[in-house]
């Protein structure tokens, strides 16, 4: 079935960014799943104020708006984060499967070294100084299907900072994306920003949204 082809559908995708970026970052996957039928609504978050409970709080009243008969989340980097606070912290949720888009499910290299000085734990924010003390790690995992895109295309601005492992998108190392309570694992060759903008991607997310498995 073509991009275009898609037939009604009224299933919910909420999108998350990552940090420093905001929700009209997400409007080209936005149209694709739209296009494919599902009903994308992008959520803003302030990534750098708020700690990860926070967001997942606002996250919580946000998703608790929608009426469909399935919740589906779709994370970018930190905003993946975000949806396992959501999970943990408010975990009676409706039906519905997890994909997350290069999400530094194991810690963040360039947070922890921006982290160690004051001016770096400003910028990189309090969600991220959650992620880099370790705080998801004690976290209940959502009891649903969930799906992880990992990029391969070392290309972005986490390559600036020293001592980024390889191999990497850029920004999130492939050893920092792993999550244990994943359903697939996805390694395509794309930048980690590049995700947002990647038809290939996209259609990656609407057949795990749709199957609970990533294509092959």
């Amino acid at each position: 079935m073509g991009e275009g082809e898609g037939t009604a559908n009224p299933e919910a995708v909420v999108l998350l960014h990552g940090l420093w970026f905001a929700g009209w970052t997400q409007t080209l996957l936005a149209r694709r799943l739209r296009r494919r039928g599902f009903t994308p609504h992008s959520f803003s978050y302030p990534s750098v104020r708020l700690d990860l409970e926070e967001n997942a709080a606002a996250l919580h009243a946000f998703a608790s708006r929608l009426r469909a008969p399935a919740v589906h989340f779709v994370g970018h980097s930190l905003g993946g984060v975000v949806i396992r606070a959501l999970f943990h912290h408010h975990p009676d949720r409706p039906p519905g499967r997890i994909v997350t888009l290069g999400s530094p499910h194991g810690g963040s290299h360039p947070g922890r070294v921006l982290s160690r000085g004051r001016l770096g734990r400003r910028v990189v924010g309090r969600s991220v100084g959650d992620l880099v003390e370790g705080v998801p790690s004690s976290w209940t995992p959502p009891d649903r299907e969930i799906g992880l895109v990992v990029g391969l295309r070392s290309f972005g601005i986490g390559r600036l900072v020293p001592g980024l492992p390889r191999p990497n998108d850029g920004v999130v190392a492939r050893s920092e994306a792993g999550w244990a309570a994943a359903s697939d694992v996805l390694e395509l060759p794309v930048p980690h920003t590049g995700m947002l903008v990647s038809a290939a991607v996209a259609s990656q997310v609407v057949h795990f949204l749709e199957r609970g498995r990533f294509a092959r």
